[in-house]
């Protein structure tokens, strides 16, 4: 089997997984979209607290 028989039954089996693929609606897209920004926001606002807490702690017993 050549390069180009290769090539073209790969594309033939993507195109058909392509169409088994259960895509979600938009409502549970935006939902999911929403949780994930919601969950990165709030880890993020985490350890920036600790990381400003750390930094204080770190600065007093160094200048002292």
């Amino acid at each position: 089997m050549n390069i180009i028989k290769k090539v073209k039954q790969y594309f033939l089996e993507v195109k058909s997984e392509a169409k088994k693929v259960s895509w979600p609606s938009k409502q549970v897209t935006l939902k999911h979209s929403f949780i994930v920004i919601m969950i990165s926001l709030a880890t993020a606002a985490f350890l920036g607290g600790i990381d400003y807490f750390l930094t204080y702690l770190m600065e007093e017993f160094v200048n002292k």
